[in-house]
């Protein structure tokens, strides 16, 4: 059985289809999500989504965070940016990884939104790193 999976970013819809499964890089860990998945909400961490088609992962994107809404028969991922992994750059990643850090630094240490905020990026930037498939 296949569910409709939407991934939306802030501009636009960037993928809308059915699918078998797909693993989102949750907060808390990865989650494999299928038909009748139970009802949810959950913020995911910087990482790839793997979509599914039987036992065949069909496509990867990777994602630098947002949130993703679960129901028994749709999963609509709001990412704040969305890329297929083949056009992830570990160039890319370095570069926001040392800003990311650079910001965290210059951070107020009291302000623990914004400290949560560059951690977050930090983590994004290290997960674009180790997902990168082009130089």
């Amino acid at each position: 059985m296949r569910f409709e999976l939407e991934i939306v970013s802030p501009e636009k819809l960037l993928l809308a289809r059915q699918v078998d499964m797909v693993v989102l890089p949750a907060a808390e860990g990865e989650l494999g999500v299928l038909v009748e998945h139970a009802p949810m909400i959950v913020m995911m961490r910087g990482g790839p989504i793997r979509l599914y088609e039987g036992e065949q992962v069909t496509d990867t994107l990777f994602v630098s965070g947002g949130f993703a809404e679960i129901t028994p028969s749709r999963v609509t991922v709001l990412a704040d940016e969305a890329t297929p992994l083949a056009e992830v750059s570990r160039a890319e990643g370095e570069r926001r990884l040392a800003a990311a850090q650079a910001a965290y630094e210059a951070t107020d240490k009291l302000d623990v939104p914004a400290l949560d905020r560059a951690m977050n990026r930090i983590q994004a930037a290290q997960a674009m790193i180790e997902s990168a498939q082009a130089p």
